[in-house]
């Protein structure tokens, strides 16, 4: 009989924890890769709590337990979690190894997985719960799997090709760079467990994670170029076998762990991001040397060369008009009462769907109405699901999968027919002020993402008032929409990626923001490119800027235009000029109509 209350599921891992008398378990968001999106076998916080949201995390004792999130999930594990069940704690101000210090004691056990938790995050718990006298032990295999009695397998999904055109470089050229920067680094091989970057690295995409184009398996990558992939024999097809060609082996996955084992006397490199504690142990037993160091594929990855350029201006360019119909649509229905956030992250889908080449969306589409856009990363279900009320801020974050590239695009706009607020027009043209700033930002060569963020602050800042995530994050090619190693985001707010120089090639997203709690939000989302940028009479050196890759209207009815310069002016009515003329050979009929009357010059 499946356990189907969130309290009998607790109730059977306490009882798996006590026959393998551990006093208590960490339960991550987290699969074998470290990855931002799981596949569904590994959404095991999931099926314990109901928790819903992409982080987070659980520790579970004989008598308590507690779930945590940070600041953006603080409604929703009220809404999705059993207070009764599990105490909510708020990250960063406690952790799970602090809150389990404070409720352990002497010679307490307490177990965790290997496979989900980083080297660097089990050896700092270990020293924790040493000091109150507890004892942090590796599980050979994971304790909720014992009780989950109908845990989905892992997606048997086949991987497919990247082909080297859509690439911009062979997987072969790749694995020399890699094998180069080895011999550089006196290392003997590296191992490779982020998926993404193993994607990159073979140009091989898969299906077996949502929003992210990847396939479950591990690389090992060696100084002379050849590699060693380990990934389910139904997966490889005959045509992924000829693709990689006899430098790269194929192994089954179930062999990784046995083969880091005969890594004996070499000095292996693992990313101490994305490499899990099991592999250091793995290595270390095996008699090698794991040495913590950034996967060589994070960088090279982030730089789009000209062919993943081209790919995701044309990708953008077909997902511009998509969504400039489905803002249409909502400019025409919404007003009515009767359109719910569910219906139009339905009727989104089904525009991108109409373009006849999305593979995916790139990450759950925030429908947010209301008060529900104050929370900057809402998801709608069937609980939390109401109707778009006329008179009110309508936000849409939303991204879509397409083979030549990855999308991610935020507007924000007004559902008549009455006219919006003098402080909530102020507040918006506040956020495209930052917006702008950053667009037109020029910067040297070498600035940090640290170091522009408050250019999109600062008209915000004016009037008392911020955002509390980040600016922008780096976006994939066909992979991860979000992407390392860059960052645009406050150097002291605990982000990571905010030191990294921004290199020409970087593609990152620009998307200042305002929320008032309880009543509306605001978040105006295009993504840019990294380039260089030639001023005449400039000192020597590399200058850069950005180049504009999303084409979609900005909703000009929350705009006062007062509080815009004149050169504010001029951008934004080229930018609309262009969406227009990039836009326009795709639409017909009313969304035609909207796209002229929504980019027609601002006065």
């Amino acid at each position: 009989m499946l356990m189907q209350t969130h309290e009998a599921r607790l109730s059977a891992l306490r009882e798996e924890l006590k026959r393998r008398d551990l006093a208590g378990f960490v339960v991550p968001i987290s699969d074998e890769h470290m990855s931002e999106y799981v596949g569904e076998y590994a959404q095991r916080l999931a099926w314990l709590t109901g928790f819903g949201g992409s982080a987070g995390s659980a520790a579970v004792l004989r008598d308590q337990a507690a779930i945590f999130v940070d600041g953006r999930y603080t409604v929703q594990v009220r809404e999705q979690v059993e207070e009764r069940l599990f105490d909510y704690q708020s990250v960063p101000a406690t952790s799970p190894v602090a809150w389990l210090a404070e409720h352990v004691g002497e010679g307490d056990c307490i177990g965790y997985d290997p496979w989900l938790h980083t080297h660097g995050w089990a050896k700092s718990a270990a020293e924790q719960l040493a000091e109150v006298g507890a004892i942090l032990v590796p599980v050979e295999s994971n304790p909720i799997d014992a009780v989950w009695q109908d845990r989905p397998a892992p997606s048997s999904a086949t991987a497919s090709i990247q082909s080297d055109e859509q690439a911009g470089r062979s997987s072969a050229d790749k694995r020399g760079e890699i094998a180069r920067w080895l011999k550089d680094k006196k290392l003997d091989a590296a191992v490779i467990s982020a998926l993404d970057s193993i994607a990159w690295v073979l140009n091989i995409r898969g299906e077996d994670v949502s929003h992210t184009p990847v396939a479950l398996s591990y690389l090992l990558a060696h100084q002379d170029g050849t590699a060693e992939l380990f990934i389910a024999p139904e997966k490889v097809t005959p045509e992924l076998q000829r693709h990689l060609g006899n430098a790269v082996t194929i192994r089954d996955r179930a062999d990784f762990e046995p083969a880091l084992g005969e890594q004996r006397g070499k000095r292996v490199a693992v990313d101490p991001e994305y490499g899990v504690a099991a592999i250091f142990q793995a290595l270390e037993d095996g008699g090698a040397t794991p040495v913590s160091v950034r996967d060589p594929a994070i960088l090279a990855k982030a730089i789009k060369n000209p062919a993943e350029a081209q790919g995701h201006r044309d990708a953008q360019a077909r997902d511009g008009a998509a969504v400039s119909r489905y803002l249409c649509w909502i400019e025409a229905n919404a007003p009515s009462g009767e359109v719910d956030e569910l219906q139009a992250v339905a009727r989104l889908l089904s525009f991108r769907e109409e373009t006849g080449v999305l593979r995916d969306t790139s990450f759950d589409t925030i429908s947010a109405a209301a008060g529900h856009a104050a929370l900057p990363h809402y998801r709608v279900d069937e609980d939390s699901n109401i109707p778009i009320p006329p008179n009110s801020i309508y936000l849409c974050d939303s991204g879509g999968q397409y083979r030549d590239g990855t999308t991610d695009i935020t507007r924000t706009v007004w559902v008549g027919p009455g006219e919006p607020s003098a402080e909530q027009k102020d507040r918006f043209t506040r956020v495209l002020k930052g917006h702008i700033a950053i667009a037109t930002a020029v910067f040297p060569d070498g600035t940090t993402g640290g170091a522009l963020d408050a250019l999109a602050r600062q008209y915000l800042w004016a009037a008392g008032v911020d955002y509390a995530h980040g600016t922008g994050h780096g976006v994939g090619s066909f992979l991860a929409v979000h992407e390392g190693p860059q960052r645009i985001a406050k150097p002291a707010g605990g982000f990571p990626g905010t030191g990294e120089p921004l290199r020409e090639g970087m593609i990152l997203s620009n998307e200042p923001g305002y929320y008032k709690a309880g009543e509306y939000g605001i978040r105006i989302e295009n993504l840019v490119l990294t380039e260089r940028r030639d001023i005449p009479r400039a000192d020597e050196g590399v200058w850069l800027g950005f180049e504009n890759l999303t084409w979609v209207p900005i909703d000009r009815a929350l705009i006062e235009t007062k509080l815009l310069s004149p050169t504010e002016i001029a951008w934004l009515d080229e930018y609309h000029a262009q969406t227009r003329a990039l836009l326009a050979p795709q639409l017909d009929g009313e969304a035609l109509d909207w796209l002229e009357r929504h980019t027609r010059p601002l006065l």
